[in-house]
């Protein structure tokens, strides 16, 4: 496999070499150079999950990685379902919480461990990665115990739910997590100060866990597969998904699915109040505001990574930007929207909820929705007990980490102090 740098497009390199390295000259992301379609979609829809995803990811990766390797990363990563569950006639819900950490990650981050554990040398290796709340938990339980990795979580201070941030500050060893004042996407640029930082990078063998990572992006191609392959045969090519969306991995996966050939008629980019790309596509302008604090914190991303790489595939494809749906939910929109979609029966939590209203609200008659349901509800179990008057038990999980005590250090959003931590 072949990937380029998508702001110097000739700095190439192999899938090893962007799994190791994350990020490219001039912090630019990487991305493969072809994306083939599958010759034969219908077959691989009827095999199980993680046979269909090994086929994906060799298909991707080409001749890199032995598809007896690639199947193996598969299996070690996805040992839990994604199941497809109907809300009413017409409308999906996919749950993608029933791996370790409750969340969509554990796909993306299981993976990736899988990925470098099996690509590694003998030097160094230290993951730095920023968090909105679910990537720090789906990375440290991923890498948690895996010799010669270090890890270095930074999350914004007090932005994330308390039961997000027990799940990946309580475990140390070779797990370190950093309490940065200030929001996500200043936790974000001090990973990118940080991947600048040539002499930093060498020193401490510097990589990156954030769906920035192309282990993490190709990992979360194979559950659009995973929920079309649950729709009825004669709806597929009607399916509209709504991906709640903060720094846009999760939607650039679902156009790479579609390019590769699933039959998905379009997408929709719900966000909360930080808007930045439904007002671009709407005005044309990017014009990113100051992050705002949500009831959905995992996508409260005012400058989101991933949104160059759904501009080039885009453009690549042929597909104009327009064609994406979008829209935003503020907390008032997305409290109610959590309450009847509780009165459907439906236990959800702030981001699935505000993918579910947008859905309900461009879905025509001759389509069939899907929105993606990225965590479960217990993570964010504060907001949806006062909601909705309940008292959601705690799963296995979470209850263990609940009792334990937090192990982060409080820094300023200050590089300097940051490169001090790394190296000390």
């Amino acid at each position: 496999m072949n990937l380029y740098n998508i702001k110097d497009n000739s700095e190439q390199v192999s899938f090893a070499q962007a799994v190791r390295q994350g990020l490219g000259r001039e912090q630019g992301l990487f991305f493969p150079d072809v994306i083939a379609p599958l010759a034969d979609v219908d077959a691989l829809l009827a095999l199980p999950l993680a046979e269909r995803s090994a086929r994906i990811i060799s298909h991707l990766l080409g001749d890199e990685v032995p598809a007896a390797k690639v199947s193996e990363l598969i299996n070690a990563a996805f040992t839990f379902p994604a199941p497809l569950v109907k809300l009413k006639d017409g409308t999906y819900a996919l749950e993608l919480f029933h791996g370790p950490t409750l969340a969509f990650k554990d796909f993306g981050g299981r993976f990736m461990a899988q990925c470098l554990a099996a690509f590694r040398t003998n030097d160094k290796i230290t993951i730095l990665t920023a968090t909105s709340g679910d990537t720090g938990a789906a990375v440290a339980h991923a890498f948690y115990g895996l010799e010669g990795i270090e890890v270095v979580i930074l999350y914004p201070k007090g932005k994330i739910s308390p039961l997000q941030e027990k799940l990946f500050c309580t475990l140390g060893g070779n797990i370190r997590t950093i309490a940065i004042d200030g929001d996500f996407d200043a936790c974000q640029a001090l990973v990118k100060d940080a991947f600048d930082d040539e002499a930093l990078k060498k020193a401490i063998g510097l990589n990156s866990a954030n769906s920035i990572n192309i282990s993490r992006l190709l990992a979360q191609v194979c559950y659009y597969f995973e929920a079309v392959a649950q729709l009825p045969k004669a709806d597929r090519a009607k399916a509209v998904i709504s991906v709640p969306s903060g720094n846009f991995g999760n939607l650039t996966a679902g156009l790479i699915a579609k390019a590769l050939g699933l039959p998905v008629k379009r997408f929709i980019a719900a966000t909360n109040a930080n808007d930045t790309v439904p007002r671009y596509l709407k005005t044309g302008q990017w014009e990113p505001h100051q992050t705002v604090a949500t009831l959905s914190n995992a996508m409260d991303v005012s400058r989101p990574n991933n949104w160059p790489r759904v501009e080039e595939l885009c453009r690549r494809e042929g597909w104009a930007l327009e064609t994406l749906g979008s829209g935003m939910r503020d907390d008032a929109q997305t409290r109610a929207a959590l309450k009847r979609l509780h009165q459907l029966d439906y236990l959800c939590e702030p981001h699935g909820a505000i993918a579910w209203d947008l859905l309900g609200e461009q879905l025509t008659e001759d389509e069939v929705g899907v929105f993606l349901c990225t965590a479960h509800p217990a993570k964010f179990k504060e907001s949806v007990d006062e909601i909705l008057n309940l008292n959601v038990p705690l799963p296995g999980p979470l209850a263990k980490h609940a009792e334990l005590p937090l192990l982060s250090v409080n820094l300023p959003a200050e590089f300097a102090r940051l490169r001090a931590f790394l190296v000390g």
